[in-house]
């Protein structure tokens, strides 16, 4: 396993992953939602943060996409999901952090339970208006 700053050529397979992941993850949002957010994805979220892949004999399996101490994005290719690569992802950007805050929507219980899981604590309830569906602000301090 590898983690490292991702490469331009990667894009597209780490777009691929984001919307594989979130058509699962997000199954309580239209899919139309998610096919229209991947040009944003393409061209304005992902050239705005710091974006780390982790891969698997030199095929990218994750990302992690930080917006200063905002963690933007983490998503795991749904195939190796339950592998650990999510959490190796987190540790690695928890070294690099004071603190971090991300949202999460309430109804992905398995991100929550994850982030729960690795130290992170529910701040805030808050409403994503492009979805209409309630999220947690979620919070990490290095001890």
């Amino acid at each position: 396993m590898n983690i490292r700053l991702n490469k331009k050529k990667e894009v597209s397979k780490i777009i691929e992953i984001w919307y594989e992941t979130s058509l699962i993850a997000h199954n309580f949002i239209d899919k139309d939602y998610w096919k229209s957010q991947q040009r944003e994805m393409k061209e304005k979220y992902l050239p705005m943060s710091e974006t780390y892949v982790i891969s698997n004999d030199n095929d990218v399996v994750g990302f992690v996409s930080m917006v200063d101490n905002y963690l933007a994005a983490l998503f795991i290719d749904v195939q190796h999901q339950g592998e650990g690569y999510g959490k190796r992802l987190l540790n690695f950007i928890k070294g690099r952090r004071e603190n971090i805050q991300l949202k999460v929507y309430k109804k992905n219980i398995k991100a929550v339970n994850f982030y729960l899981k690795n130290g992170f604590v529910i701040k805030n309830e808050v409403l994503d208006e492009q979805t209409a569906e309630e999220e947690f602000l979620m919070g990490w301090e290095k001890c």
